[in-house]
């Protein structure tokens, strides 16, 4: 379980860079960066696939797609100049508070 777990955030952290370039493929016109961010996105999925063998899929994907939203949201504030509003940040702790308390009900 613990591969697994360490796995997910793997595959959490690849989709994460991969959804951080996204911009830089300019609408996928450019070709290096379209290969990036499609190759993060395949081994990302390829990983979660690889996790859900050992973990439920409805915790592993509430994980894999709360976290990243949130780490996404939060690298967007900080490096790509995105604003960061009360109601953004109280969604976002919505985001992460849902996905611990899909955990604690999976836990059992």
């Amino acid at each position: 379980m613990y591969g697994a777990a360490l796995l997910l955030v793997v595959a959490i952290l690849i989709e994460v860079m991969a959804t951080a370039l996204l911009p830089r493929t300019e609408g996928f016109t450019s070709l290096g960066w379209t290969v990036a961010v499609v190759s993060g996105y395949a081994a990302s999925i390829w990983m979660l696939a690889i996790v859900v063998r050992t973990l439920p899929v409805s915790i592993a994907y509430a994980v894999w797609s709360g976290l990243g939203t949130a780490v996404v949201a939060m690298i967007a504030y900080f490096f790509l100049g995105e604003q960061m509003t009360l109601l953004k940040a109280a969604s976002l702790t919505m985001i992460v508070a849902g996905v611990v308390g899909l955990n604690f009900s999976g836990a059992h």
